[in-house]
C-alpha cells in the first residue's frame, strides 16, 4: 500500500494535468480527460440543461453506464457560489477516488464550466430580458423591437411568431428542471427555424415552467413546425411532467409581437386541459391560437383586464375547483363532461363510467357551491364561460393522478368513495 506521501505526490501529478489543461485553454473534454486520469476513474460531465458537455469514458458500454444509476456510479453537483452549474458523473476505475481531491478536482471544473459558459449565459440573459420585455409590453416602439431583435441576431421585420410552453411535474423533479425545459424547446425550435431565440418566464406562477419562444417566420406553417418539433422534443427528453403548446399567429409588424405572444399564451392555457401526451411517443398537446373557437373571445380580457377575468372565474367555477382540491370530487371534470354532452345526464354517466345518480349528485353540489343550475339556459352559459375563464387563466381542473397516464377510463383510486 502506497504511503501518504506517495498518494499524496500522485494527487498533486493528477492536479498539475488539469491545471495545465485549463490553463492551456484546450477545452472542457481535454480538463475532463484529465481529471479522469487524476481519479482514475471514468467521467461524464453535464450542464445544468442535462446537455453532456465531455466525456472520458473506457468504452461505449461505459459510457452508457455512466449515463444512468449503474451500480459504482456517483453524482456529484458542480457548484460556483449558489448557482449549480452542472454534474459530473463518476465511477472508479480502482475504488473511490479520496472526498479531498475529489473536491478539488470538482471545484476544477465547476469554475472552468462557468468561465466558458459565461458568454452563452450573457446571450441567454440578453434573449430573455428581450423577450420578457416585448412580451410583457415594457417595449412597444417597432424600431427598438427590431433593432434590440436584431442585436440578438434574429431578424422579426419580415414576421415572427410566438410559442409557449407550459409545464408542470407530477413526479419528483430535480431543482433546475426549468432549466431543461427551455433547453428542450429552444434547440427544437431552432432545429426547424434557425434563430428562434427562448427564455424561462419569471413572471409566470412558481408552479408552472412557462417558456417563451420567439421564431422568426413568415408564415403560419413554419410556425406550426416549430411548435410540433419543440412537444416531441419535450415528450421525448423529459418525464415527469405534462406539457402543453400554443402557438400565435404571425406578427408581420414587430410591434404585434406583445399581441402574439398573449395568443400564444391563451393557446397553451387552453391546450392545458386536452389530454397529455403518452409513453408511446405520441407528443403533448399542441394548439394555435386559429383553433380555440370560442376561447379567441376572452383574449381582449385576458391582455387587457385580466382582473375583470378572474373575478368572473371566482364567482362561477373556483368553488367547484376549491372543492374538489379539498374533498378529492371531480366536480368539474362532471361540469365539463355534462356540458360537452349537451346536457344529457345518461351520456355524461357513460363517458365518466359513473352511475346517472352520481351525475346528478354532483350536478347538485354545483348548483349548492356557485349558485347556478346547469337546468337553465343562464345557469348553463355562465359555468360555461366561467370554464374558458379558467382555462384562459391557466388554472388546470384538479384532477390529480386521474389524468395521468396508466389510469383506466381517465381514473385512478383515491382512497376514499365520493358521498
Amino acid at each position: 500500500m502506497p504511503s501518504e506521501q506517495t498518494e499524496a505526490a500522485i494527487d498533486l501529478e493528477g492536479l498539475a494535468g488539469i491545471t495545465e489543461a485549463v490553463e492551456a485553454g484546450a477545452g472542457l473534454p481535454e480538463v475532463v480527460r484529465a481529471a479522469a486520469r487524476a481519479l482514475d476513474a471514468s467521467l461524464v460531465l453535464i450542464d445544468r440543461s442535462s446537455a453532456v458537455l465531455a466525456v472520458a469514458a473506457r468504452s461505449s458500454a461505459d459510457e452508457r453506464a455512466l449515463m444512468t444509476d449503474a451500480a459504482g456510479v456517483q453524482a456529484h453537483e458542480l457548484r460556483v457560489g449558489d448557482a449549480v452549474v452542472g454534474r459530473l458523473r463518476l465511477r472508479g476505475r480502482g475504488g473511490d477516488p479520496s472526498p479531498a481531491l475529489l473536491r478539488i478536482v470538482t471545484t476544477l471544473i465547476a469554475s472552468e464550466v462557468e468561465r466558458l459558459r459565461a458568454p452563452e449565459r450573457a446571450s441567454e440573459a440578453a434573449q430573455a430580458a428581450f423577450l420578457r420585455a416585448v412580451l410583457h409590453r415594457q417595449v412597444t416602439d417597432r424600431g427598438d423591437i427590431a433593432a434590440r431583435a436584431a442585436e440578438l441576431g434574429v431578424d422579426v421585420g419580415d414576421g415572427a411568431a410566438v410559442i409557449v410552453v407550459r409545464a408542470h411535474h407530477y413526479a419528483p423533479a430535480e431543482e433546475d428542471w426549468r432549466m431543461r425545459v427551455l433547453a428542450a424547446a429552444e434547440r427544437a425550435a431552432r432545429a426547424v427555424v434557425p434563430g428562434s431565440i427562448a427564455a424561462i418566464d419569471e413572471l409566470a406562477l412558481e408552479s408552472a415552467g412557462q417558456v417563451l419562444v420567439l421564431t422568426p417566420v413568415t408564415e403560419e406553417p413554419a410556425a406550426r413546425r416549430a411548435a410540433e418539433a419543440v412537444a416531441r422534443e419535450l415528450q421525448a427528453a423529459l418525464h415527469g411532467f405534462t406539457f402543453s403548446v400554443g402557438y400565435s399567429r404571425v406578427a408581420l409588424d414587430p410591434a404585434d409581437l406583445y399581441r402574439a405572444g398573449n395568443e400564444a399564451l391563451l393557446a397553451a392555457n387552453v391546450a392545458v386541459g386536452q389530454p397529455a401526451g403518452d409513453a408511446d411517443g405520441e407528443p403533448a398537446p399542441v394548439l394555435a391560437f386559429e383553433s380555440t373557437g370560442a376561447y379567441r373571445l376572452l383574449l381582449p380580457a385576458m391582455s387587457e383586464d385580466p382582473g375583470e377575468l378572474q373575478r368572473f372565474y371566482a364567482e362561477t367555477v373556483e368553488p367547484l375547483v376549491a372543492y374538489d382540491e379539498q374533498y378529492e370530487t371531480d366536480l368539474v371534470q362532471t361540469l365539463e363532461t355534462f356540458l360537452e354532452c349537451d346536457g344529457n345526464v345518461a351520456n355524461t354517466a357513460q363517458r365518466l363510467f359513473t352511475h346517472r345518480h352520481t351525475i346528478r349528485y354532483r350536478l347538485e353540489r354545483v348548483r349548492d357551491l356557485s349558485g347556478l343550475d346547469v337546468s337553465s339556459t343562464d345557469g348553463r352559459e355562465k359555468l360555461g364561460l366561467g370554464l374558458k375563464a379558467m382555462r384562459v387563466l391557466g388554472i388546470a381542473a384538479p384532477r390529480g393522478p386521474a389524468t395521468e397516464r396508466g389510469a383506466r377510463g381517465g381514473r385512478v383510486p383515491r382512497g376514499r368513495q365520493e358521498r
